[in-house]
């Protein structure tokens, strides 16, 4: 028997490659290599979408961008450089989110393949839930640092991307970060919030001035004012709003510095309950500082983000950055709030900002100082891409692709990039792929949840916005009440029910056992939720999705380093924070070191083996659910610096 080959491929598989019509959902780190691949291979009728645009961060790693294209659409120049690989190739390119209610069912559909190069869970919730309702293939992919990871997702064949429960963000207690903290993160997470009150939206979730209902103080928190010390001297204080107040003195940087790490810090004293185990943190004086040289206690070698300098060269940071920042506000007048935005890791004045805060709060608390690259890290929750990693994934994906086009998807494999090789000396891991889970809410046949409420104080609009949006993940549903009525609570049509936003769940016969069915018609999806009427939820918890996999991990272990700060530097003190810790951040991506070929993905333990160590990638994912029907906005599809989440 002949075989007839085409290049490196059978005839028929080349074949298949040149009529296959192929959606590329972004064009950043892994879709970059990926477009590039795809077109070497064989593909001829490639669709790409990104709605982000190019940053000069982006250049490191992404091949197919040079300086001359930054500002310019991703997807259309990544389109451009693609064709100087294969003329003959057929691309069309959207600079577009791929949320918008354009990319419907029927649209997916136009496709044999999709393969996803997100980074942020919103964008692939959504996508899978397109190429299910339209029983499409789709490759899942993910880096972060060495770390990889792809898979393939068939409906009725195997998990779709929801059938595991993800963890939500890690969060801190909001005393921890005003009151108590005892990391170098609730430090950065605190600079992060003054950032956002001081020159971007206002947020009352993120207030960072002493906490007086902490949970720990039992006197009444009036009397405690009476109490505090902080003076008047330096800009007349008053326990007013922060932007307010720094409106008030020009955003004076002396006035800034004295309320923010000397007055708050001696009010902070007053709650002297926090310092019984702790140890008190330690007012900073601007005058005494002054005094001091930029370079005193300069420590580290190396680039200049690398360094830790010492207080008063944080102080003349603090400074410096606070002109800066103040000047730009006034330059872009009324427009300032929208244009400056809290996690912009990539704009020197506002890195300098949080910098310059984060390591003056550190020492108050005695901790150690951190450089500017640890603190960026740390406050975009970035893991460096590699650009390797991203090409070993994206060549990765083509080889599932031409599985699923050779009609074998049954040798299809989620396939795992280790850092280091396992036993076996392999760095790529295969795992068999897992059936559909029973009781996943979005590929079951009948998918059902059942939310666990308190239908007397949750509103229409918390049910909208935080769990059929934010949790469940639509963008635009529907409710109807199983009433025998077939009352409409929500309707996704602007202005049909928007009445109902401020009115509780029992304000439209809603109690413990009612059923409301979901429809989200751009996803083609549909949820019945049960709903258990529950008054004695923990604190600060509005609603629990029954069975949902709990969030907590075994605590990391402290470095001897880091062992040396806890609790504010007390090594004594057995209460590090001011209230529980947050539960340690679950993880979604399983590393094997252990046999060649795993049977399963999902069923292996997460624990750490004598023999066969296995463990979780570190989740850096920081997409939201949350979308609007009118004005969807896709998360960037390269946040800057490919942060991808392996789930």
């Amino acid at each position: 028997m002949k075989l007839s080959i085409i290049g490196s491929l059978r005839k028929e598989l080349a074949d298949s490659l040149s009529t296959c019509r192929l959606l590329v959902v972004g064009a950043g780190g892994i879709g970059c290599e990926l477009l590039k691949n795809v077109v070497l291979t064989g593909f001829k009728n490639i669709e790409v979408i990104d709605l982000d645009i190019i940053d000069v961060s982006n250049l490191n790693r992404q091949f197919l961008f040079q300086k001359k294209h930054v500002g310019k659409s991703k997807a259309q120049v990544a389109k451009e450089s693609v064709l100087q690989f294969c003329p003959t190739a057929n691309i069309t390119a959207y600079h577009d989110s791929i949320m918008n209610p354009d990319y419907n069912v029927e649209f997916f559909r136009n496709f044999m393949l999709v393969m996803n190069a997100l980074d942020n869970r919103a964008a692939r919730n959504h996508v899978n839930r397109m190429c299910l309702a339209a029983d499409i293939p789709l490759i899942e992919s993910g880096t972060a640092g060495y770390l990889g990871q792809v898979t393939v997702i068939k409906k009725g064949l195997t998990e779709c991307y929801e059938c595991q429960p993800k963890p939500t963000q890690k969060t801190f207690p909001g005393c921890t970060i005003r009151n108590t903290p005892s990391e170098p993160i609730h430090c950065i997470v605190w600079a992060k919030y003054l950032f956002n009150q001081l020159f971007g939206e206002e947020d009352a979730d993120q207030e960072v001035s002493p906490d007086t209902a902490d949970p720990e103080l039992s006197w009444n928190p009036a009397d405690t004012e009476t109490r505090a010390t902080a003076s008047d001297q330096d800009g007349d204080i008053k326990r007013v709003s922060t932007k307010a107040w720094a409106r008030s003195t020009g955003y004076d940087p002396v006035k800034l510095f004295n309320k923010l790490f000397k007055d708050d810090i001696q009010y902070l004293l007053t709650m002297d309950k926090l310092w019984k185990k702790r140890k008190a943190p330690l007012p900073l004086d601007w005058p005494e500082h002054q005094k001091l040289t930029c370079p005193q206690g300069v420590t580290g070698m190396g680039l200049k983000d690398q360094r830790v300098f010492g207080v008063a060269g944080y102080c003349q940071l603090f400074s410096r950055s606070v002109e800066t920042l103040h000047s730009m506000l006034a330059d872009k007048g009324d427009g300032a709030e929208e244009w400056i935005w809290m996690g912009n890791c990539d704009d020197p004045p506002a890195m300098d900002f949080v910098t310059a805060a984060a390591n003056l709060r550190m020492y108050i608390f005695s901790m150690n100082m951190k450089s500017r690259f640890d603190i960026k890290s740390m406050a975009g929750n970035i893991i460096p891409a590699i650009a390797t990693t991203n090409a070993v994934i994206a060549g990765l994906i083509v080889l599932e692709a031409l599985k699923i086009l050779s009609g074998d998807v049954e040798q299809c494999r989620t396939i795992f990039l280790n850092k280091q090789p396992n036993p076996r000396k392999k760095l790529l891991v295969p795992c068999a792929l897992d059936p559909p889970s029973a009781n996943c809410y979005v590929c079951a046949s009948k998918p059902e949840v059942t939310v666990k409420l308190n239908v007397h104080k949750t509103l229409v609009l918390a049910l909208q916005d935080k769990i059929l949006k934010e949790k469940f993940g639509m963008v635009a549903p529907d409710v109807q009440i199983e009433d025998g009525k077939g009352t409409i609570l929500i309707s996704s049509e602007e202005g049909e029910t928007e009445a109902n936003n401020c009115k509780f769940l029992s304000d439209f016969a809603i109690r413990n056992g009612s059923r409301l069915q979901v429809d989200d018609f751009l996803q083609d999806y549909t949820l019945l939720v049960n709903v258990i009427h529950c008054e004695n939820l923990e604190k600060d918890v509005e609603f629990e999705v029954v069975g949902d996999a709990p969030d907590k991990a075994p605590a990391p272990t402290r470095s001897q380093e880091e062992g040396k700060n806890v609790a504010n530097g007390n090594k004594e003190s057995s209460e590090p924070s001011t209230s529980s810790e947050a539960p340690a951040e679950q993880n979604d991506i399983l590393l094997v070191d252990s046999d060649e070929e795993v049977p399963s993905s999902s069923t292996m333990a997460v624990s750490m083996e004598s023999g066969g160590h296995k463990r979780k990638l570190h989740d850096a994912e920081t997409g939201e659910a949350s979308a609007k029907r009118q004005h969807l906005s896709q998360p960037s599809a390269d946040d800057d610096n490919d942060i991808i989440a392996l789930d």
